[in-house]
């Protein structure tokens, strides 16, 4: 994008941002709450956060899709299935060889994870497989020139739908693809809606109080549940009621990151939001590690503040180590895809241009 245009959309990073943060606080108070058995303050505002936590983070992604679906397949296919399994394989490798290899010191269980991570998505990095497996779905859909609108219905219902297979991808692209999709098909009214937010300031801030209020009541209504592990709605068991949160939540974390970009004081968070790859593929070793030792010196310390202390250092490590990487130049390949990761003949690929095939002779 040119300089106005990255300025023009710098909540998209804001919203980046805000994901990134929200995905580390499921982890890191989920972590805390199964380790000591406790529930603190920050499994409410996870709960506040869960109808949207996830739909936000894959509308976000599918935002700008439509300025690479029209390629050929074989960039398109670079950019948008190549780029996110690379990452997906690197540091499946790392976090199984870490947790199970190192730690566990099971080298069978670690084989066996590894072999079982090609087709079932490992642990926290099941977004990053899932996002290439949207992407190649989209661009099919688009070859084949699906309208947009039957594609909303098919997968909004399938969303909807309490859909449960053996094979966890097809429940992830069941459940999430409609909001990745959306993202991508009305990315159009998205941004119409962000200049309107920009030039109403007041009234966009009067109608994220009225969501906000409305979504707490939804969640805490009667027949919730806050436990050290879960959280659910108190609405959680109408159909579509999910749905509807997501969509509201979604689109009101996007309208308030608008709002949070114009602030001078939110720059470290559009910062963030522009990094956040750094931060979703290895926050997992320093929370991990970092929760361990804090409940080992501090057993009794409360469940909401560990929780905040480890989302805390899960976000700073990485930035740590993404920064000192950027420093000495070595390990850069941890979070750039090189040059030899790159399908031959697509932009940035050490392979060049494939030749053409031979033409018979006549």
């Amino acid at each position: 994008m040119t300089d106005t245009a990255k300025q023009r959309h710098a909540w998209v990073d804001v919203a980046k941002g805000l994901s990134i943060i929200l995905v580390v606080m499921m982890h890191s108070t989920y972590g805390v709450g199964e380790a000591t058995e406790r529930v603190g303050f920050m499994h409410y505002v996870l709960g506040f956060a869960t109808p949207f936590r996830m739909p936000e983070f894959f509308l976000v992604s599918g935002l700008f899709l439509s300025a690479v679906i029209t390629r050929p397949w074989r960039n398109f296919t670079d950019r948008r299935v190549v780029h996110y399994l690379y990452f997906y394989a690197l540091w499946a490798v790392i976090l199984i060889a870490f947790k199970h290899l190192i730690v566990e010191r099971d080298p069978g269980g670690t084989l066996a994870l590894m072999a079982s991570a090609i087709y079932e998505p490992y642990s926290i990095l099941w977004f990053i497989y899932a996002l290439a497996v949207y992407g190649l779905i989209a661009k099919v859909l688009h070859q084949l020139r699906v309208p947009h609108v039957a594609v909303l219905i098919v997968a909004a219902a399938a969303s909807i739908a309490p859909v449960a297979t053996p094979v966890s991808i097809v429940n992830y692209v069941a459940e999430y693809f409609v909001y990745f999709y959306a993202g991508y098909a009305l990315a159009p009214a998205i941004f119409k809606l962000a200049e309107w937010i920009k030039a109403h300031p007041a009234l966009a801030i009067a109608g994220l109080a009225a969501w906000a209020l409305a979504n707490g009541a939804l969640v805490f209504s009667p027949g919730h549940s806050v436990t050290f592990g879960t959280v659910t709605s108190g609405v959680a068991h109408i159909p579509g009621a999910n749905f509807v949160m997501a969509m509201a939540g979604a689109t009101a974390i996007c309208s308030a990151s608008v709002l949070l970009a114009r602030l001078a004081t939110m720059d470290w968070l559009r910062w963030v939001g522009a990094h956040s790859i750094v931060i979703y593929l290895s926050f997992v070793i320093p929370m991990g590690s970092f929760r361990t030792v804090l409940l080992r010196l501090v057993p009794d310390i409360d469940a909401g503040i560990a929780s905040l202390a480890c989302l805390i250092v899960a976000v700073v490590c990485p930035l740590i180590l993404y920064w000192i990487i950027s420093r000495i130049g070595f390990g850069k390949f941890l979070f750039e895809r090189p040059a030899w990761a790159h399908l031959p003949g697509a932009p940035g690929s050490r392979w060049g241009t494939p030749r053409p095939a031979p033409v018979p002779a006549e």
